[in-house]
């Protein structure tokens, strides 16, 4: 076990060197740069502009020379400031990354929790109506744009007024209210986002399942145990499921990096003030180390994805040994 962790870790090494240096060559290679938009106001004068732009490196256009200066400093854990905010990145993104696990884990529970337990009945019951409307939520999930689905609980929440329309809390009555009152308002908020990042994923976990469990009840050893006298339940989520759910469990490391990937537009409709509304408002204001550094968040958080499905499947799998 231990050498397959450092083996995991060493190998989450130049994944992370890859994707930040094709993130910096992106942002280098892009026309304009931060200080574009400082040169547009009359007050600052061309002598900060050029000190600033030698403090940043951000007089070079060589892709190496700009990714050695931002790659040796974070090796040391110095992400350097927020030009926008002129803030520490490392302080904005721990603000911002527990609000994006929390929708992801969220979105996490709510794929999951529905994808397995539908997918079952689809097979149990196959080709009869709970398998039809198994198959209509899944098409459903599969087809409809997540920008067009957060729009359309948008306006659902803004009719109805059920739900709060953006946003991870009330600002107005955030100051005033209990612990308790603080949870159930955090949570308030995050049904619609919630719905909206975990349907997409519910629908291809529920067709997975529903496929293996559909060829693992027509297996020898499942015919025998009926054949002993097993009730249908035992033999289902007994025998069955077991098996049937091994594929769906390799796949966890991919659901974590779809999960993160929708985030990110799923939080700038809804407001959530996660990295994905972090990552875009700096693209947009070409903030580079609050890019690079929750680019490297994002990343970290895919290799312990993986790291946690691979444990999983040798923690349900006793015939998978991790040495």
């Amino acid at each position: 076990m231990r050498t397959f962790l450092i083996r995991r870790l060493l190998a989450a090494i130049p994944l992370i060197i890859v994707v930040t240096f094709i993130t910096k060559a992106m942002l280098v290679l892009s026309p304009g740069d931060y200080l574009d938009q400082l040169k547009l106001q009359p007050g600052i004068s061309a002598e900060y502009i050029e000190r600033q732009q030698k403090l940043y490196h951000l007089d070079s256009q060589n892709v190496l020379e700009r990714y050695w200066y931002w790659l040796w400093p974070a090796l040391r854990g110095q992400f350097g400031y927020s030009f926008f905010y002129s803030q520490s990145v490392i302080g904005m993104i721990g603000e911002r990354v527990l609000n994006t696990l929390l929708l992801t884990g969220s979105a996490l529970i709510f794929s999951w929790g529905f994808a397995i337990p539908l997918g079952v009945l689809a097979a149990v019951y196959r080709n009869r109506w709970v398998d039809r409307l198994c198959g209509f939520i899944s098409f459903f999930g599969l087809s409809v744009p997540s920008v067009f689905f957060s729009l359309a609980l948008l306006l659902f929440a803004a009719k109805t007024k059920l739900f709060p329309v953006g946003g991870i809390h009330d600002q107005s009555l955030w100051d005033s209210m209990t612990g308790w009152e603080r949870i159930t308002d955090t949570l308030w908020h995050m049904v619609l986002p919630t719905i909206v990042l975990g349907t997409i994923g519910m629908a291809q976990y529920m067709r997975q399942m529903r496929s293996e469990m559909v060829e693992t009840l027509t297996q020898d050893y499942i015919r025998t145990a009926r054949a002993k006298g097993l009730s249908w339940r035992r033999v289902v989520f007994r025998h069955a499921l077991g098996n049937a759910i091994n594929p769906l469990v390799t796949i966890f490391g991919f659901s974590l990096a779809f999960l993160l990937a929708g985030a990110l537009i799923t939080e700038y409709v809804f407001a959530w003030p996660g990295l994905g509304l972090l990552i875009y408002d700096a693209l947009t204001n070409k903030d580079e180390p609050v890019v690079m550094a929750a680019v490297t968040m994002l990343v970290v958080l895919l290799v312990i994805g993986n790291l946690i499905a691979d444990l999983l499947l040798a923690l349900i799998d006793p015939r998978i040994r991790l040495d």
